[in-house]
């Protein structure tokens, strides 16, 4: 491709794991070389995971803005909206030019948690929210530190940098509510429960289908990675475009 992207032919699709669970095996495997360095399964794996994230708890912060009966829960729910929104940028910027393809929609396990939370209200709601989003972002924040202390990859490190400040942003809001179990958060953290790959793994967008944009709120904080200053003003237009993804 012009020295500008050399892929695999191994399709950059979902990895098979996702939400809170263990990670597979062979995370250390380059499926890609790319002008940002080699990409591995865990690379990938990561961004969409990130990805994924954006797709509940995004819409979870809009919910606790209307359902959320303490100020601590308010307040949360404002980081959330705040941060999976600058996460969202970054990550939609970086996945085309790395040939990722992105989920529309969150794996069936975290649509369960927002189903559930859906159905709550008052001081249910409140503490289910709070103890939820500690454990999914416990999980995550491990995930984080591993992907950044190895990647080879500018742009995963990039994104690594960006979402462990906002996941620990996150985690210390919900910790903040006064409402987190630590014995039950940290059990669960540790010892997942076994589901099934497909309730782990958000599902592959139609062909065609628009990408869903998380849009930041007027009073929005947190700002998404600058990819165009990191790769020297190119951004995703350097080189010769790889595969799209959809949107």
């Amino acid at each position: 491709m012009g020295g500008a992207l050399v892929l695999t032919l191994t399709a950059l699709a979902y990895p098979s794991m996702l939400g809170v669970s263990t990670v597979s095996t062979a995370q250390d495997r380059i499926i890609a070389n790319t002008q940002w360095g080699p990409m591995t399964e865990l690379d990938r794996d990561f961004v969409v995971k990130v990805r994924a994230a954006g797709l509940w708890e995004y819409p979870l912060g809009q919910i606790g803005m209307k359902k959320g009966s303490s100020k601590g829960v308010l307040t949360a729910s404002e980081h959330l909206i705040d941060g999976h929104a600058a996460l969202d940028t970054t990550v939609r910027k970086i996945a085309p030019m790395l040939n990722v393809t992105l989920p529309n929609v969150a794996s069936p396990q975290q649509q369960g948690f927002v189903n559930q939370l859906t159905a709550e209200s008052g001081a249910q709601f409140d503490t289910d929210f709070a103890n939820i989003l500690r454990i999914t972002h416990g999980s995550i924040f491990n995930t984080i530190a591993k992907v950044r202390s190895t990647t080879k990859n500018s742009l995963v490190r990039a994104l690594a940098d960006q979402a462990n400040n906002t996941v620990l942003d996150h985690i210390t809001v919900m910790e903040k509510t006064g409402l987190v179990n630590f014995d039950t958060a940290l059990f669960t953290q540790t010892t997942p429960p076994k589901l099934p790959k497909s309730d782990l793994t958000p599902p592959v967008p139609p062909a065609g289908q628009p990408q869903v944009v998380l849009t930041a709120p007027p009073t929005a904080t947190s700002t998404p990675v600058d990819i165009d200053s990191l790769v020297g003003g190119g951004g995703a237009s350097a080189g010769p475009s790889p595969t799209p993804t959809v949107g």
